[in-house]
């Protein structure tokens, strides 16, 4: 019995040497619309899916497929008697091979043009239907939703002259994930559409960006996937100019390098370890912000990745090339700093779309048995009204070095504590268990440069220890959110120092 295919793609990459060979195989050849067109153009003969079903294409496309001449063909399980009878008795023809993949819905709602009426008429019903039928039957019937795997196929039909029955599993399984996908899209569209904050069901759909060659540790698997629709001013987006491959703590850190500079205007440079910040200095150039990251903490910031959202030039990559860093992110090199960095051949460097704004997206944590989900931490300082408890009021001057130290002390884990001086972070106390520990490691990181500083806290003070120890290490100014029941312990302690206290009102835990 002759076998046919059924062909229908948005993706015509590859289609019509395919179609082709598929010929060459005696595989008759159905098609419908645009592909059907191209196949013809080429001089493949086609059957028009109206020959099929007995009825023309209708409704703008909408109903072309839908019929149980074509789906009986799929369905039919060839060693059930019941269904080849039916088969015969409804002279259905069989389909043995569908190549299908789907309207360009992500494309669609990519273009900032597009209205919400044409997402709508670009949410595929036939496709879908055609593929799910076909991967149902995937012991009789080949589903090929992935031009990736045409020549796989071929490959099989000259070797074997049919399909392998792992092959057809394992491109069932990945049409049953094309179109989870798919769906996931138009759900998470749909569902942003109109507002709706907590759906009773939550689909997320993410694509492979890269397999990677262990997580955390090398006895652990990973994989890196980025959203469909993910901001271009993310890591997933970004474009590697030199380097080895990334590694999955290399992403980590790169995104929460990113996270840092995202808050500042000014020319600011980030240098992370193992996600926490370990200095952070901003300056009128990347250069001088550079010189101040690292002066911020000469030990941490070895083997460390650095982030800055100003161009690198050659004045700031050749202090960047006189000690191992892991990677380097900006919004661009300059030729020369190109030229300097590359000499180090396995240092990452990275480029960034600074200028697309960041909104933030929906964070996904993975616990045993679910997930957590929250939005993004985009809280920004000018987002806040700060009030001022204390007897003695801030400078100008040291209102600018809280506002620096609170958009860092944001991005250290909980519990947090950052000192800074002259533009630059000089002690940070990260992931500690009581606000008090925090404090004496950033303190202790800072010795003499923490008289005359500022402290920022990421929560607030349960009680008036941390202002005593901040005191006693000549911290003049101390920015934390407020709240406690015990505030005014912390208010009469920063009066009895001569501290000046601000209130913003927030906090920023980070878990």
């Amino acid at each position: 019995m002759t076998k046919r295919a059924l062909i229908s793609v948005s993706d015509k990459a590859g289609i019509v040497p395919f179609t082709e060979q598929l010929a060459e195989q005696g595989v008759e050849i159905i098609s419908t619309g645009g592909t059907k067109r191209q196949l013809e153009e080429a001089g493949v003969p086609v059957i028009g899916i109206e020959e099929v079903t007995g009825f023309p294409e209708m409704m703008d496309g909408r109903v072309k497929t839908l019929h149980p001449a074509i789906h009986g063909g799929l369905l039919a399980v060839r060693d059930n008697k019941e269904h080849m009878s039916a088969v015969r008795s409804e002279e259905i023809g069989l389909i043995d091979f569908v190549i299908v993949n789907l309207y360009p819905f992500q494309q669609t709602i990519e273009d900032p043009a597009s209205t919400f009426q044409d997402a709508v008429e670009n949410i595929d019903i036939g496709g879908p239907s055609m593929i799910r039928s076909a991967a149902k039957n995937h012991k009789d019937v080949t589903i090929i939703v992935d031009s990736e795997d045409y020549q796989t196929v071929i490959e099989d039909l000259r070797m074997h002259g049919e399909v392998t029955d792992n092959r057809k599993q394992k491109l069932a399984a990945k049409a049953f994930r094309h179109t989870a996908a798919y769906d996931a899209l138009i759900a998470e569209y749909m569902t942003e559409h109109v507002g709706e904050g907590a759906p009773e069901k939550l689909t997320k759909t993410y694509n492979l960006k890269q397999t990677l060659r262990y997580g955390e540790n090398p006895h652990q698997m990973a994989s890196f996937y980025e959203k469909p629709l993910g901001s271009r001013a993310t890591i997933s987006k970004a474009e590697q100019l030199h380097g080895k491959e990334l590694s999955y703590n290399n992403i980590n850190d790169a995104d929460a390098a990113l996270a840092v500079i995202r808050d500042f205007n000014v020319p600011v440079v980030a240098a992370i370890k193992h996600m926490n910040p370990c200095g952070v200095g901003v300056g009128s150039d990347v250069a001088q912000a550079y010189e101040k990251a690292y002066e911020a903490d000469p030990m941490s910031i070895f083997g460390g990745i650095v982030a800055s959202n100003r161009e690198i030039d050659a004045e700031a990559a050749t202090m960047m090339k006189e000690i191992f860093l892991e990677i380097i992110i900006a919004p661009s090199f300059s030729e020369e700093a190109v030229k300097i960095l590359t000499q180090k051949k396995n240092l990452r460097l990275l480029t960034i779309n600074m200028k697309e704004y960041y909104a933030g997206e929906d964070r996904v944590t993975t616990v045993s048995g679910g997930a957590l989900i929250q939005e993004t931490d985009t809280l920004s300082y000018e987002d806040i009204e700060v009030t001022i408890p204390t007897d003695r009021k801030p400078s100008d001057r040291e209102l600018e070095q809280m506002e620096m130290a609170w958009k860092v002390v944001k991005h250290v884990k909980s519990n947090a504590i950052v000192l800074a001086k002259e533009d630059r972070t000089i002690g940070i106390g990260a992931g500690q268990m009581n606000r008090i520990g925090a404090a004496k490691i950033a303190i202790e990181q800072a010795g003499a440069k923490a008289e005359g500083s500022v402290m920022a806290s990421d929560a607030f003070f349960p009680m008036a220890d941390t202002v005593e120890a901040a005191a006693e290490a000549g911290v003049r100014c101390i920015i934390q959110p407020g709240g406690s029941k015990r505030d005014q312990e912390s208010i009469d302690k920063a009066n009895e120092h001569g501290i000046a206290m601000v209130f913003t009102g927030v906090r920023h835990f980070k878990h």
